[in-house]
């Protein structure tokens, strides 16, 4: 078989009167009169191919779309009126000399082009057909910039490219590992690896200073549209660093992907919100900055009501949204009902108009106090307040919750704005209520603030760490810290976890042994690398820039996994199954 001269998106009138061989796909045909156009497809784009003699024509009636097909023959430029200007071939058609059918393809079961027309499960099942799609190919090819971007960048920062293991040691991280058992030795585990977290802090202790890697993460967590049960981050790690010389670098490089990659100049610094003043302003430490919306405390105003409901409760918080007469009885019950879907007890509202608050609970509110919330809260006409009144911990996040459901219904964001923001000052560690005892809010490695060193052990629910997320459009991009590197410090940590001695040294004896052999002061961040790119690509759902992505359920539809396997199988591992029972 002859090779390609050119693909089917890069001709140009440059090529004009040149004999040339295209390989690809059908795209379409169409036949008008006794000539028969057909539209060739590679990843590189179309060309539009003529068949003007009786053989040719002849031919290309038996042809159908998908096949695929090899044409000769010389390039003319199309009449002007003709012109495709949404192609970078749209100058030029080829005049065929010469068609080969390489390959017929059977009746497609779904729509390569019109995504909308098959269900994702169908689409997935079809995944290689789906990825004929060039709104798919492209994402992809977005990924593989996006990552050859971030290599270079950091190779000129001095960072070495290392991998570590896969299969590796089961360690409590936060979500539950995929444990893979081992033939050779007979009733004992490896686990996925969660994150490369010991093994990269291991190679700052070796003296390698600063390492990155792009791996594949695992973990079995419940899922969501933004999150896979096998996922890729951009792993880094750097010796003798302080938070400010990690956010630093972190900075430069999303600049100069966003730069590189998507053509969009972001401004750094990036500002940056401590976790509690993101928690009070927007009821989550994933803001969306795109929308100036913010939380109130409505406290002080509902106490000076006649609402007892209010008046009873421990919080009470407002958000003020512009354009009160979208906001229907039926949508201000929609919304009602989602608020209660995630633990409040119900959605409070009141518009503001003429000067005057009116509907919901207005009635409870004087005039004097309402025109004091009107000024303080800095109310316009046409709005509408919604509150939530319920514990503090739950009237923030469902109410950050709704700023984001209105946010998007009344497309308050443009995609193409990107807002990132730091969020720093963590809680070192959350009280787990069912377990008794505290977890870290990231991971157990995660160093206390200089200050809180003391307090992380004697009052470890006030202890704040030297962790930092960085956010964009609300998405988590990328999460770490700077480490423990002192190995008495880590091993308190671990005892204030309620892990005991017994448990430090099995699960984490050999990391607790290599702190003590002079280990540097270090920190790092790892990136989703989906996620990131799902923001490059505009896209909302992470499935769209993986090539063969899971389902909701941590399916594989294609190749129907996870699977049986067979009984030999089973007793090589010497396991077997148990099948669970419902509880009553």
């Amino acid at each position: 078989m002859n090779s390609r001269t050119h693909n089917c998106g890069e001709l140009t009138k440059k090529n004009i009167d040149k004999n040339v061989r295209l390989f690809g796909w059908i795209n379409s045909t169409r036949t008008h009169g006794k000539i028969i156009f057909i539209d060739i497809r590679d990843r590189f784009g179309k060309t539009q191919i003529i068949l003007n003699t009786d053989s040719l024509i002849e031919k290309g009636k038996t042809l159908s779309n998908e096949d695929v097909i090899s044409v000769s023959g010389t390039v003319i430029a199309r009449s002007a009126d003709l012109v495709n200007k949404n192609i970078t071939t749209g100058e030029i058609e080829v005049v065929a000399e010469q068609i080969k059918i390489l390959n017929v393809s059977a009746p497609l079961p779904m729509s390569i082009h019109d995504r909308e027309a098959s269900t994702e499960e169908h689409r997935l099942k079809y995944r290689y057909l789906e990825l004929r799609n060039s709104e798919l190919q492209n994402n992809l090819i977005l990924r593989n910039k996006t990552t050859q971007v971030v290599r270079n960048f950091l190779n000129e920062q001095d960072f070495i490219e290392i991998e570590t293991p896969v299969l590796t040691k089961s360690t409590p991280e936060g979500a539950r590992d995929y444990l893979v058992p081992s033939r050779v030795h007979n009733g004992k585990f490896y686990a996925l690896p969660q994150s490369p977290q010991m093994y990269k802090q291991l190679f700052m202790i070796s003296g390698l200073d600063r390492y990155f890697q792009i791996v594949k993460c695992f973990r079995d967590e419940d899922l969501r549209s933004d999150r896979q049960p096998e996922f890729t981050q951009i792993d880094l790690e750097m010796s003798f660093v302080d938070e400010e010389h990690v956010r630093d670098m972190v900075e430069q490089l999303i600049a100069t992907v966003f730069d590189e990659v998507n053509n969009v100049k972001m401004q750094t610094p990036f500002p940056t919100l401590s976790y509690e003043e993101a928690m009070k302003r927007f009821g989550t430490d994933k803001p969306d900055l795109r929308y100036s919306i913010e939380i109130q405390d409505f406290k002080k105003f509902s106490d000076q009501s006649d609402f007892q409901a209010f008046k009873n409760s421990e919080s009470v918080q407002m958000i003020n949204v512009h354009n009160s007469e979208f906001f229907s009885r039926k949508i201000i019950s929609e919304l009602d009902s989602y608020a209660q879907s995630l633990g409040a007890k119900g959605l409070a509202w009141m518009k503001y108009n003429d000067s005057i608050f009116e509907s919901g609970i207005s009635k409870f509110f004087n005039k004097n106090l309402q025109s004091n919330i009107a000024s303080d809260c800095n109310i316009k006409n046409g709005s509408i307040c919604f509150m939530i009144a319920d514990s503090s911990e739950i009237s923030l996040k469902v109410l950050g919750k709704i700023r984001v459901k209105v946010a998007d219904m009344l497309s308050l964001y443009d995609d193409s704005v990107f807002k990132p923001v730091w969020i720093v000052d963590f809680p070192l560690f959350n009280w787990d209520e069912d377990n008794q005892r505290f977890d870290s809010v990231h991971h157990p490695f995660v160093a206390p603030k200089d200050q809180d060193i003391k307090t992380a052990i004697s009052e470890p629910e006030k202890a704040i760490s030297k962790g930092y997320d960085i956010v964009i459009n609300g998405y988590e991009i990328a999460g770490g810290s700077i480490r423990i590197h002192d190995q008495k410090l880590q091993q308190k940590i671990f005892e204030t976890m309620n892990l005991t001695k017994k448990d430090i040294q099995s699960k984490f004896g050999f990391f607790i042994d290599a702190l003590k052999f002079g280990t540097p002061p270090h920190g790092g961040i790892a990136f989703g690398l989906d996620r990131l790119v799902m923001l490059l690509a505009g896209v909302n759902n992470i499935r769209d820039v993986i090539a063969f992505p899971k389902t909701t359920s941590a399916s594989a539809l294609m190749e129907d996994s996870p699977n049986t396997v067979s009984d030999e199988q089973l007793d090589d591992l010497g396991i077997g199954i148990k099948k669970n029972e419902k509880k009553v």
